[in-house]
């Protein structure tokens, strides 16, 4: 076999291929050999059918094609290895000649990664919020707190602003119940806007028995977008009580014995997740920096299956679960389909590019990714996808998405080794120090296990 690469642009080759027609022998008794078990001739046994008598029932060409099918991916392969080409996407393939008992001619276009230089990286300066947390914040997070250790109890008189209501709700399209329009028993909290709109109005001044009826646009269901007209009825009005801000109150909500104790914890997991923040921050910073010392081109092929693959995401997953379609969202949005489709190919671009540049670092400074951080990121991966790690790692293996997951956390660290060689400095002009990739990662675990700790207090203070 003999192969040439032609360069079409930066980002797409072709390759002429010359093959011998005896280097198709294998694939010529692959193919008589399918065909034989294929077809029946009269005469002879199922699978002992001569080549010959098979040319003449069912011609040559026949079989040829067969091979040849056979053989093109074998002879492609060959020759993108020896070209050491790194090849993205299916080849549009091309066959120039075929002569029976002679050669095999085909061409074969393919996009390729560019080649990228990296440049000196070291002189990026971004800046980034400082850390800072006042006395507002932590004030703003204890009575968060206490909002969730909250007390109801029934009240005879009217529904007032951040009074807990029972509902039942009807609502009806062109005179018409929903079937999926009727809901008793809604647990509501006035202010709260996690229903509809218009409903605090409507719920406002009732009392237990009373209700009302209001128009507003469904949010979801089977006639999401559509405007209803709502029937509401309050069977119970109950005041909200807050725990007094006290010790007491500090041993109910924490581990803590008093209001001073909680206060101080509170600090500490703010600035743990404001360093989070300030880290992930500086990251994209310094990685926009690093995108505008890069010239990379773009596959134009694979620029647009990721805004497809964008595109399909957002439809039939994202807006699917919510019950919306890409007009309603684009509506709600204030987009147009031209803004939006500007938007999704700026960031599909982005996203071709930084994955390029990354790998190129990875393979310039020879990181490696070992067993014990492909873990650490599997876990993180399955504690964002609601799976458990067992359950997250067996659909990975089974669906052959390791690779994925170790570029993932290659280019990650490939990242970390820019942002640590970046001058990072934050509103106060102070250098902020983001050598240790620990203090960020306990940050962010920190961050998530404070997320966890007031779920499970939502849970317990429903519970009770």
């Amino acid at each position: 076999m003999k192969s040439a690469v032609e360069t079409l642009n930066p980002t797409r080759v072709r390759l002429s291929i010359e093959v011998p027609f005896e280097e198709l022998k294998d694939s010529l008794d692959a193919a008589y050999k399918k065909i034989n078990q294929q077809v029946t001739v009269k005469g002879f046994r199922k699978g002992k059918i001569p080549a010959r008598v098979i040319d003449q029932r069912f011609g040559r060409g026949a079989v040829l094609e067969e091979a040849v099918n056979d053989a093109l991916p074998k002879f492609y392969t060959e020759a993108v290895n020896e070209a050491e080409l790194n090849v993205l996407g299916q080849p549009e393939v091309d066959i120039t000649d075929l002569k029976d008992g002679e050669t095999l001619n085909f061409t074969a276009e393919v996009d390729i990664r560019p080649a990228i230089e990296i440049p000196d990286y070291s002189g990026i300066e971004v800046e980034v919020d400082a850390v800072e947390v006042s006395e507002e914040d932590i004030d703003t997070s204890v009575e968060q707190l206490r909002e969730r250790f909250a007390s109801t109890s029934p009240v005879e008189r009217a529904a007032a602003e951040g009074d807990v209501l029972t509902l039942d709700l009807e609502a009806k399209v062109d005179g018409e119940v929903l079937e999926d329009g009727v809901a008793e028993g809604v647990s509501y909290t006035i202010g709260s806007g996690e229903l509809l709109d218009g409903i605090d109005e409507a719920v406002t001044g009732l009392e237990a028995g009373g209700e009302a009826t209001f128009a507003s646009e469904l949010k979801g269901g089977s006639a999401a977008g559509r405007e209803a007209q709502v029937t509401v009825k309050v069977t119970q009005v109950a005041a909200r009580e807050l725990p007094a801000l006290d010790d007491e109150f500090a041993q109910l909500a924490s581990e803590f014995d008093t209001l001073e104790e909680l206060r101080a914890d509170s600090r500490k997991r703010l600035e743990n997740m404001k360093q989070y923040d300030q880290a992930t921050q500086a990251q994209e910073r310094v990685l926009e920096k690093l995108l505008e010392l890069v010239e990379v081109p773009v596959p134009e092929k694979l620029l647009e299956d990721e805004i497809n693959t964008r595109k399909h995401n957002l439809e039939h997953h994202q807006l699917g679960q919510m019950g919306l379609d890409l007009e309603k969202y684009l509506e709600i949005q204030g987009k147009t389909a031209e803004e939006f489709d500007a938007e999704t190919k700026e960031a599909a671009v982005k996203g071709i590019k930084t994955q390029f540049v990354l790998d190129e670092l990875v393979n310039k400074e020879k990181l490696n990714v070992n067993q014990e951080e492909l873990t650490e990121h599997l876990m993180r991966r399955a504690a964002s996808s609601g799976m458990s790690p067992d359950q997250f790692a067996q659909a990975v293996v089974e669906g052959g998405q390791v690779p994925l997951l170790v570029g993932e956390v290659a280019r990650g660290k490939a990242l970390a080794v820019v942002v640590e060689a970046a001058t990072v400095k934050d509103t106060n002009g102070e250098i902020v120090d983001l050598d240790d990739e620990d203090e960020a990662a306990e940050a962010a675990e920190a961050a998530e296990s404070t997320e966890a700790t007031e779920t499970a207090s939502d849970e317990e203070s429903a519970q009770a």
